[in-house]
């Protein structure tokens, strides 16, 4: 019988709850409760028993991520729900380095769409079921600031200054 498996790992911003089928990652977000990502995933998933577990690579990959080594949550594999569009902004966003940020019209473009489908990147980002690991995070609209996170802007400058640092510290 099929499960999810859920762990929460502790961050410096906050409880991060990963979620994962066959070890694959289909959710993960900064709540201290796994239920609440569980809601969000589609009907078939959540047709599964949710029970908590070890997902050690997944654990592993955001202590290595939080101890400066930031490519570690792409070795992670991922999958959710969307039409090949999303999948494409989704294939998009986990190719923007960390570190760097890009803006919702960028990241269409990125994705092979028109810049035009801004709108349609925004929509990607705000139905990210797989957080930090589809790094919505690096986006930024176009007229400044950090725009929305659906964990808080608190958390999107965060993870933005902890890549930034992190960087640099590489530079020295």
């Amino acid at each position: 019988m099929q499960v999810i498996i859920a762990q929460v790992v502790p961050t410096p911003v906050g409880p991060l709850s990963i979620l994962a089928r066959d070890g694959v990652l289909v959710a993960g977000g900064f709540t201290a409760d796994p239920r609440e990502m569980f809601v969000r995933l589609p009907p078939a998933l959540r047709d599964l028993a949710l029970e908590e577990g070890d997902l050690a690579d997944a654990a592993q990959a955001v202590r290595d991520y939080l101890d400066g080594e930031l490519g570690a949550l792409d070795r992670i594999p991922v999958e959710q729900p969307g039409t090949p569009t999303r999948q494409r902004l989704y294939e998009a966003l986990r190719a923007v380095p960390a570190g760097a940020t890009v803006s919702y019209g960028l990241l269409a473009e990125k994705a092979g769409l028109p810049r035009t489908a801004a709108r349609a990147a925004g929509s990607a980002c705000a139905q990210n079921l797989i957080a930090p690991f589809v790094p919505c995070h690096r986006v930024l609209p176009s007229s400044g600031g950090y725009g929305g996170y659906y964990y808080g802007t608190h958390v999107k400058e965060w993870l933005l200054a902890h890549e930034h640092r992190s960087r640099e510290s590489d530079k020295g």
